[in-house]
């Protein structure tokens, strides 16, 4: 109880831009708050989210991750790479940060939940993967977009490979399509669904809240010593990354697609 008393004040205290942060107990649920940007990734929503899990990690026995009912994440704020491209000043998202936040969901001694509805993208599916327990609506899709920019998942691939494999997540990351609840559930990167997700979150925290800080603690540490792919992945996938955002066809790419909504395959309009 002191606990989560004390996890209730310092998270209270705060005050976020990117987030919505509420405490049940030792349960704490996380929620992706921009709607005015589509649920999208910048430094600042890593940076608080971050901050959030700092202080589970004393006191949280489970982080449930949300979104928005229409929108999980949709992955990297195009609008803010676009900005930066055009006027010639680095404006990327941190990869070594948001990496580093995964961990902490995929690592840290609570049990995590992602709760998704609506659209996870790209990096959404980041925050997807790293979770321990995903659960989400069955009319949820999943996608990984990047290689229509000449971009690729590289920080996103090492979380999706240990929790569905490397030829599902290949394939997904070459398709660049769209994915149902229902064949997500199938290749093991959600565990459980159905229409009203929110009453089967109930139902898991019903079961998951009986266990203790302790063993939940011992657990996941254990499971992170038998599995090291995250820690051994990460050196390649920022190098991917960085090669892939800093190649200047790509941003433009970007910056286009924010400005007339065409993909790079579709001509430019030359009337």
């Amino acid at each position: 109880l002191f606990r989560s008393i004390r996890m209730d004040i310092l998270i209270k205290t705060k005050k976020y831009e990117t987030i919505q942060v509420r405490i049940d107990e030792e349960i704490c649920y996380l929620q992706i708050h921009r709607p005015e940007a589509n649920n999208t990734i910048n430094n600042r929503l890593i940076e608080e989210c971050g901050q959030v899990l700092k202080v589970c990690e004393e006191s949280a026995k489970i982080v449930v991750l949300e979104g928005l009912p229409e929108v999980f994440c949709f992955g990297a704020d195009f609008q803010m790479i676009q900005k930066g491209f055009e006027n010639e000043y680095e404006q990327e998202l941190n990869p070594g940060s948001l990496y580093d936040l995964w961990l902490q969901l995929a690592s840290g001694s609570y049990i995590t939940i992602a709760h998704v509805r609506g659209k996870a993208n790209a990096g959404g599916i980041g925050f997807v993967a790293a979770c321990d327990v995903v659960l989400c609506e069955e009319k949820t899709k999943f996608s990984l977009s990047e290689l229509l920019f000449g971009l690729m998942p590289a920080c996103v691939l090492p979380f999706l490979i240990r929790k569905m494999g490397f030829s599902r997540a290949h394939y997904m990351t070459l398709m660049t399509q769209p994915v149902s609840a229902k064949q997500a559930h199938m290749w093991g990167l959600v565990d459980a669904f159905e229409e009203n997700s929110e009453n089967l979150l109930r139902k898991h925290l019903l079961r998951l809240r009986r266990l203790s800080k302790t063993g939940i603690t011992r657990y996941k540490r254990y499971m992170n010593d038998l599995n090291d792919i995250l820690i051994a992945s990460k050196p390649k996938a920022l190098e991917a990354n960085k090669e892939v955002f800093s190649d200047p066809d790509n941003l433009e790419k970007i910056a286009r697609f924010v400005k007339t909504g065409k993909f790079p395959w579709e001509e430019e309009d030359h009337l």
